[in-house]
């Protein structure tokens, strides 16, 4: 019912033609622009319910005393329903080592959190189908365990900032939510997302308009298509200096995979742009010596790496 109305107000009131390439991308961006944010308040609001039953107090009380591989895949799972964004990356960092969650663990959850979002695991799924979702699923989960079991195992404590090991935070009281004050907390997430990313996700789709008018069909296949080498690093560098969450980059991805462009090598921009980000790092730095940014940016970078070659190699 909605793409009806978008065809006839593009192309009966404003008298585009369809298969002008103004046309097309003006439908592209009426019409993604509304399904894409209806679609994320529902999801958010969805998740945020859920959200409310791991407040970062439990989380950090469920992982602290975990150990290598158990800790490390409980980290990562937990990391997909607890809200997380750079501003919240030191203090949790300090939490978790306070409660004596090993660094490993940490990172499996550090790593996890921001690459698996929930929100985009949600959209992925109504715009794509359960198949490139659960891809997405896997190989975010694959990266953040196995990134976080080798961190462990070379036994970096060190490399942490001297004065993160001094503070002593305490331990603070989880406080149990009525089914009104969590409809409340999902309803002011719903709003705080969508303040934070608007601008972002409408910059998103003005470029994947642009692309599905503009862009020749073959053009991301004749340089990001399978069979080229350097399409997944290039992709992962690309990736890297943008700031966005995974929700703002999804209209992006529909464009590159409509347009021609391996699996693999969306899913590794995708994992760039959110685990790898360079705004991450810096806030990072507060609590990392440069050296263990610089191991852990070569870690996940192999990752995902792996992961866009692979997934190239399958689809």
């Amino acid at each position: 019912m909605w793409k009806n109305f978008v065809d006839w107000l593009v192309f009966q009131q404003m008298g585009l033609k369809a298969d002008s390439a103004l046309g097309q991308a003006v439908h592209f961006f009426i019409y993604d622009t509304v399904k894409i944010f209806v679609l994320l308040a529902v999801v958010i609001y969805l998740i945020s319910y859920l959200r409310s039953y791991f407040p970062p107090e439990r989380t950090k009380k469920y992982l602290s005393g975990s150990r290598l591989f158990g800790g490390n895949i409980l980290a990562a799972l937990l990391g997909i329903v607890t809200p997380f964004c750079s501003c919240s990356a030191v203090p949790m960092f300090i939490g978790f080592v306070e409660a004596g969650v090993p660094l490993g663990v940490t990172f499996s959850f550090l790593i996890a959190s921001p690459m698996v979002n929930e929100v985009a695991l949600a959209l992925l799924f109504g715009l794509f189908g359960w198949k490139i979702a659960f891809t997405y699923l896997a190989a975010g989960l694959t990266v953040a365990i196995i990134s976080g079991i080798v961190i462990g195992k070379l036994g970096l404590e060190s490399w942490v900032q001297d004065y993160v090991y001094q503070i002593r935070v305490g331990q603070q009281e989880i406080k149990e939510m009525s089914q009104q004050e969590r409809h409340q907390y999902a309803l002011g997430y719903v709003k705080d997302i969508i303040r934070k990313v608007w601008l972002y996700i409408l910059v998103a789709i003005a470029i994947g308009a642009w692309m599905h008018g503009y862009v020749p069909q073959d053009f991301l296949l004749r340089y990001a298509g399978p069979g080229h080498w350097y399409a997944v690093p290039l992709a992962v560098l690309v990736g890297i200096p943008l700031y966005s969450n995974a929700a703002g980059i999804i209209p992006l991805v529909s464009v590159f995979l409509e347009k021609g462009m391996a699996l693999g090598t969306v899913l590794a921009f995708m994992m760039a742009v959110t685990a790898l980000s360079l705004p991450e790092m810096i806030i990072l730095k507060q609590v990392l010596k440069p050296r263990l940014i610089a191991l852990f940016v070569a870690i996940v970078g192999s990752g995902i790496l792996l992961v866009g070659y692979l997934f190239n190699w399958l689809w």
